[in-house]
């Protein structure tokens, strides 16, 4: 999350979704307000990644329009949409029986 927070994402929340789903245990989703913005946090969220455990994403979607730009790290799932299309697909709602962390940022 430090990553998408140093880059000023809006509302981002780690779902944890250990014993809903078997094919990752996390679902990171942050938001930013434009193309450029949600790019800046993606790129941020893979290099801090990288410092940090140094793993790069299995599968990158979504560079080229970049209202939503998925980052595959296998267990972990990162999700960074610009704030329409995050507010149109509301996976918080879809997965809302999972734990959340939150950080909210205003939008």
């Amino acid at each position: 999350m430090q990553g998408a927070d140093e880059k000023l994402s809006v509302d981002t929340v780690v779902l944890d979704l250990r014993g809903f789903v078997d094919s990752f245990d996390c679902l990171v989703i942050a938001a930013g307000r434009n193309d450029r913005q949600v790019r800046a946090i993606a790129e941020e969220v893979e290099r801090r990644v990288d410092l940090a455990v140094h793993v790069k994403p299995l599968r990158v979607e979504g560079w080229s329009s970049a209202e939503w730009i998925a980052l595959d790290y296998g267990d972990v799932i990162v999700h960074v949409f610009d704030l329409e299309t995050r507010d149109y697909y509301d996976l918080e709602h879809l997965w809302s029986a999972a734990p959340a962390t939150r950080r909210e940022h205003q939008r």
